[in-house]
């Protein structure tokens, strides 16, 4: 222990990924100052372009160019560190954002909200590094066979994603209610057990991290000691200076108290972690009229919907409360000040050395 992470022949100094979080809330200034900090920086790839001019009439597009400026803002500021996308399964369009995401020269794509089962092809001759993110033994398992018969190509590293994480989550309402910490960490060895196996089949270490609920330098001791090879993080970083966050958003995260914290019904139809607010319980009492389709979610239908997700997120980022779905994770409420990137990246890495 106390080293840092390698994914192949790139290497990180912490063993630290910052999660992505779309609309707008992880882009380049986040991501490119935890990569300079020794970290791997994660931009968001949902509904990136809606400060491009023309995202109302071609969001495809809109996004698509945004990729590209954020990618390259993040350079600038890493310092010649680890830059990447998260690029959610359910986005319409996917081969093409990771298209795009290879084109536009990432170091690293993780994929979930789904199985990334045509990753491999669509990232084939490239050099970037694929993760899928997993919450189950039975998820890696079924991804892995068919990446293995498919592509004959295994995981670079893979992300293990647990109930307490913010957004959308891949658990039922069921599942989220009887999870404890211990059960999940069962879940967390028998992965990190069956992925020797993989490990052994590829010929090369394929590194584990656990995220969701993952805050401070405890949680990576934590998870170090089950035997992952580091952690994801991202509400611990919505509070910093250099989040890419309103203002405003950043201190709904301040005030939020742990009972403020909780599961709403997504309009793409799985769970998501948020924290109440005046636009939640509006929207579970009457239905928004829905004016224009971003074409997002593959899950979604326009016609059925509570409200647009696109839009609430959009208003979060943007620091229109009153009109917004204010994504988090469990620990939000343990957020009580504006941090800056380099002090968290410290926390960490001081944690990854002690044994």
């Amino acid at each position: 222990m106390g080293t840092g992470l390698k994914i192949g022949d790139l290497e990180a100094r912490i063993p630290v990924i910052q999660g992505g979080m779309g609309v707008g809330i992880s882009l380049s200034r986040l991501a490119g100052t935890v990569a300079a900090n020794g970290g791997i920086g994660i931009i968001s790839t949902a509904q990136i372009g809606w400060r491009e001019p023309d995202f109302y009439q071609n969001p495809f597009e809109a996004n698509y160019r945004a990729m590209k400026k954020e990618l390259a803002a993040a350079r600038e500021i890493a310092d010649g560190g680890i830059v990447g996308f998260n690029i959610m399964v359910a986005t319409q369009r996917y081969e093409e954002y990771v298209k795009i995401a290879v084109e536009a020269g990432a170091d690293v794509i993780i994929s979930g909200a789904g199985l990334p089962v045509d990753l491999p092809g669509y990232t084939e001759g490239s050099d970037v590094k694929i993760a899928p993110v997993v919450s189950s033994l039975k998820s890696y398992t079924v991804l892995c066979r068919m990446w293995e018969r498919k592509y004959k190509r295994y995981p670079d590293f893979v992300v293990i994603e647990g109930p307490m994480a913010g957004g959308h989550l891949g658990f039922s309402k069921e599942e989220l209610d009887s999870f404890t910490p211990e059960s999940y960490d069962q879940v967390i060895l028998s992965i990190i057990s069956k992925n020797k196996e993989y490990e052994e089949k590829a010929g090369r270490d394929i590194p584990v991290m656990v995220a969701g609920g993952i805050f401070d330098g405890e949680d990576l001791k934590h998870a170090l000691s089950l035997g992952a090879d580091g952690v994801q993080v991202a509400t611990r970083f919505v509070t910093t200076e250099e989040c890419d966050a309103a203002p405003a958003y950043k201190e709904a995260y301040i005030k939020a108290k742990k009972e403020d914290i909780c599961i709403v019904k997504s309009p793409v139809g799985m769970p998501g972690r948020a924290i109440r607010n005046a636009f939640i319980e509006k929207t579970r009492k009457e239905k928004c009229r829905i004016q224009h389709c971003y074409h997002c979610i593959t899950t979604c239908n326009p016609a059925k919907i509570p409200y647009c997700i696109t839009q609430a997120l959009v208003n979060a980022a943007e620091g229109n409360l009153e009109e917004a779905l204010l994504f988090c994770g469990e620990n939000a409420y343990r957020c009580e000040k504006i941090e800056k990137v380099k002090d968290i990246m410290e926390e960490f890495r001081q944690a990854s050395q002690e044994k």
